[in-house]
């Protein structure tokens, strides 16, 4: 009797794993259908339109220099960020992604520049590379992640960067305004 236990134990954990196995196959095969029949779409999400013109009127109000922000970009400019913190160095933050989805920002502050530079061009390195802009004269910089287009006037610095080329970054300067 202690033979045929034994054989009978042997037979019933070999069932056992046999339906587990089976029912990770039938799992398995479920999970399959289900994924393919639902929807997925793995194109990146579309980013929101923010309006900034609340946030530019308190910043022009609050910070110790001349706010600048675009006027007359075409719409396929949608602005997605903006940030203004009088707490630091009188931030000035305004996001966009252009036609071609790159990103382009705007960025001021009274901090001191070199700091400030680095921070927001990801430590883009300053070249000899000048062009002239309106009255300005900016300096380009360029980096590994971000380009930039930096201007240094008394009391704040403005740099134009981001993932975009630099035909883009001017665009974005040459349309920036104070008023």
């Amino acid at each position: 009797m202690a033979g045929s236990n034994s054989t009978t134990g042997r037979t019933g954990k070999q069932k056992t794993a046999r339906d587990m196995i089976l029912s990770l196959g039938l799992i398995s095969l479920a999970a399959g259908v289900i994924y393919l029949f639902i929807p997925h779409d793995d194109s990146a999400p579309d980013l929101k339109r923010v309006d900034y013109r609340v946030e530019l009127l308190t910043a022009r109000r609050a910070a110790s220099y001349p706010v600048a922000a675009p006027q007359g970009l075409s719409a396929d400019w949608k602005a997605t960020s903006v940030r203004f913190s009088g707490e630091d160095f009188d931030a000035w933050h305004l996001g966009f992604h252009d036609s071609e989805g790159e990103y382009v920002a705007v960025e001021q502050s009274a901090q001191k520049p070199s700091v400030f530079i680095d921070e927001k061009t990801q430590s883009a390195q300053e070249t000899k590379v000048t062009q002239r802009i309106g009255d300005a004269t900016w300096t380009r910089y360029e980096g590994d992640k971000y380009d930039a287009l930096v201007l240094r006037e008394k009391g704040s610095t403005t740099v134009v960067t981001g993932t975009a080329p630099f035909d883009r970054l001017t665009k974005m300067a040459q349309a920036l305004k104070t008023t």
